[in-house]
């Protein structure tokens, strides 16, 4: 008797234990769970603590209600222009209600899938290959406002979807390769040539700056010197006034001067101007009139025979003109 007591106190403990396990449920965050009475919707329960009549009240699997990426796998779409491309898909989606992601439809994320693939084929067959490759944005915002009102009543929002890669055919690739080198060749081409084109005027500018410099330089140092010879004759000349040469200086002078006509390894002929004559008979009336034998002393030395020879027997001085034995002269 003691024993079928025991026993019985044992089944009732453990049905106390299962009924306040199935009574009392705890939902983590961000999950929601529809509970169901007798068969029919009852609730949805939100995070936190709750209790359930046991055997009367069901609790369905819990829902996530935090924002979900699937990506689906590549999909054949027909362009515009009868081109079969390959394209992949990512959908952001998140269930905003609870009840009508049970309730509304029964497999909410294979119904997103299809939904994705039938709206990207009427979008893109639109579209040809150029503007498909290029239109991507266009795409994205035209496939989230479709699939966004469709999945709506199905109590899932789309926030965003985004087309990884689309592929044409590898012979389109091919032809797509050529004509983008092509199109990188003929920019290359044209960069060299502006390049070319603009060294060769930098060249051209720098060339006529330097000459222009170079002939301001050339005149500024011919004025220059101008200047300094101009100067230099005003002195000398200012300076002769100022001394008063008399005759016997200026024409010792002139005969220092007389062999620089003979400078230069060209002359083949000398002109002797009429002045030398001059000049000579200066000198010889100089030579002649000198008094006490200063002036021959100082010339000629004491020994020298012109110094003693008289005046009488001395040879006239040369006449004015060409000197005798120079080229251009009568007797040369």
């Amino acid at each position: 008797m003691d024993i079928a007591v025991a026993i019985v106190l044992l089944v009732l403990v453990a049905f106390v234990i299962i009924v306040l396990v199935r009574a009392v449920r705890i939902v983590p965050q961000a999950r929601a769970g529809v509970v169901e009475r007798l068969g029919k919707y009852q609730r949805t329960l939100n995070p936190g603590l709750t209790i359930l009549i046991p055997f009367v009240d069901r609790l369905l699997p819990l829902l996530d209600l935090r924002e979900q990426v699937v990506s689906f796998p590549p999909q054949p779409v027909i362009t515009e222009d009868n081109l079969v491309v390959s394209i992949d898909t990512v959908v952001y989606f998140q269930v905003t209600d609870a009840r009508a992601a049970t309730y509304e439809i029964a497999n909410y994320i294979q119904a997103v899938e299809q939904l994705t693939t039938t709206t990207l084929r009427n979008v893109v067959g639109g579209l040809n290959l150029e503007e498909a490759l290029t239109s991507r944005d266009q795409i994205n915002g035209q496939l989230r406002g479709v699939l966004d009102e469709a999945t709506g009543r199905w109590g899932i929002r789309v926030s965003r979807v985004e087309l990884k890669a689309i592929d044409p055919p590898h012979s389109i690739q091919d032809s797509m390769e050529k004509q983008m080198r092509a199109e990188r060749d003929r920019r290359a081409a044209i960069l060299t040539a502006e390049g070319t084109k603009q060294s060769a005027i930098l060249t051209a500018e720098g060339q006529r700056q330097s000459s222009i410099l170079k002939a301001e330089g050339d005149a500024k140092a011919a004025i220059l010197r101008a200047d300094g010879e101009a100067q230099a004759i005003q002195k000398v000349f200012d300076a002769i006034h100022k001394g008063n040469p008399d005759q016997k200086l200026l024409a010792y002078q002139y005969l220092q001067t007389l062999p620089k006509i003979a400078e230069g390894s060209a002359n083949k002929l000398w002109i002797i101007p009429s002045e030398v004559g001059e000049a000579l008979k200066g000198i010889g009336n100089a030579l002649g009139g000198s008094k006490d034998g200063q002036f021959n002393d100082g010339l000629f030395g004491p020994d020298s025979d012109a110094a003693t020879e008289p005046a009488a027997t001395r040879p006239a001085a040369p006449a004015a003109g060409p000197a005798a034995g120079f080229p251009g002269h009568p007797e040369a």
